[in-house]
C-alpha cells in the first residue's frame, strides 16, 4: 500500500458514515494511513462558515469522521500554494491555508484545482490492511479526485 491510492467502500460498510464512499489516500506510512472523502459533498459551502462568510462559496466535501472542527485540502497547484506535502503526480495535501483562500476569493483556484474537507479518515498502523483483508475495501491505483 502507499500514498495515493484509492478506497471503495463495499457492502459491508454499508449503514455506516463510509457507505458508497471512495477514499483517497494521502498518507500512509509505519505510523498508519490517512485519507479523505473524495465523492461525498459537505452541506454546506464554505462561505456558510462563520469565519468564511465573506469568502467565495466553494464546495466543502465530508472528508471522514475525524477531527471535524478543523479543514483540510488537497490541490494540485504547488505552483500558487506553498508548503504542501506531494501525495501522487501533482496532488498535493495541505500548504498555505490563507495563501488558498486569497486566490480561491479572487477565482485563481477553481474547483478543478483545490478540493476542500471537513475531517478526514485515519487509522493506526495496520488497521487499514486488517479492514481490507475483511473485505470492507476494494483497493485501486485508479479514481478521480478534481
Amino acid at each position: 500500500m502507499k500514498a495515493g491510492i484509492f478506497l471503495t467502500a463495499t457492502s459491508l460498510l454499508d449503514d455506516t458514515f463510509f457507505e458508497k464512499t471512495v477514499l483517497f489516500i494521502t498518507e500512509y506510512n509505519e505510523k498508519g494511513a490517512m485519507g479523505y472523502v473524495v465523492n461525498v459533498q459537505f452541506e454546506h459551502r464554505f462561505n456558510d462558515l462563520e469565519e468564511f462568510k465573506h469568502s467565495a462559496p466553494f464546495p466543502m466535501y465530508d472528508g471522514g469522521p475525524v477531527d471535524r472542527e478543523h479543514l483540510f485540502f488537497i490541490h494540485q497547484r504547488p505552483d500558487l500554494i506553498s508548503g504542501g506535502e506531494h501525495v501522487t503526480g501533482n496532488i498535493h495535501v495541505g500548504g498555505d491555508f490563507q495563501e488558498a483562500v486569497r486566490m480561491m476569493n479572487n477565482k485563481t483556484l477553481t474547483e478543478k484545482d483545490i478540493k476542500l474537507f471537513i475531517g478526514y479518515c485515519g487509522w493506526d498502523f495496520e488497521d487499514l490492511e486488517t479492514e481490507i483483508a475483511e473485505g470492507s475495501w476494494t483497493v485501486s491505483a485508479d479514481g478521480e479526485v478534481f
